[in-house]
């Protein structure tokens, strides 16, 4: 091996996403939640999300378990503050409305946050956007996705509690 390639200059360009081996199963996990199946006749898509979103409490907790890890993913791997802040608000809206009974459900068939998040990640690793650190939004948004996820597992409780009570 010359010289010149043992060690990585920083005049090197940074590598695109689609260049970066261990964030292609971010795009593949994102695609399953949001995309992977398509309605018959249709160009309608839809993933697990919605679908699990129908199991209540259940579904809501796995698919937020779910975009949280490609969240923690893309901070790893060089998403700076200000994407993942967006990242952030993008599964909070999800969670939020993908919670409400029935008009949630159908939310989710709609709103795809784990694609906007890696069309996020893409046009910070490709253009530079939506750099900066959002430290005092990324804090707001954790405390946020921490109380919605507490407030989903108290509601599951108190919805395990109630049947119990009423089937007694």
């Amino acid at each position: 091996m010359p010289a010149s390639n043992q060690f990585p200059t920083y005049s090197q360009p940074t590598p695109t996403f689609d260049a970066d081996e261990r964030l292609r199963w971010v795009e593949r996990v994102a695609r399953l939640m949001d995309s992977q199946f398509r309605l018959p006749g249709t160009a309608f898509r839809f993933g697990l999300d919605p679908l699990l979103g129908l199991i209540p409490v259940v579904g809501d907790l796995s698919t937020l378990a779910v975009s949280g890890a490609l969240l923690l993913t893309m901070m790893r791997h060089g998403a700076s503050g200000a994407v993942v802040v967006r990242m952030g608000l993008n599964i909070l809206v999800d969670t939020l409305f993908g919670a409400i009974p029935v008009l949630g459900n159908l939310f989710d068939f709609a709103y795809k946050s784990n694609e906007r998040n890696v069309a996020l990640l893409r046009a910070h690793y490709a253009e530079g956007k939506y750099a900066g650190s959002g430290r005092g939004l990324l804090v707001a948004v954790i405390v946020g996705l921490l109380v919605v996820f507490g407030l989903t597992a108290w509601g599951g409780y108190e919805l395990v509690r109630w049947g119990w009570q009423y089937f007694q």
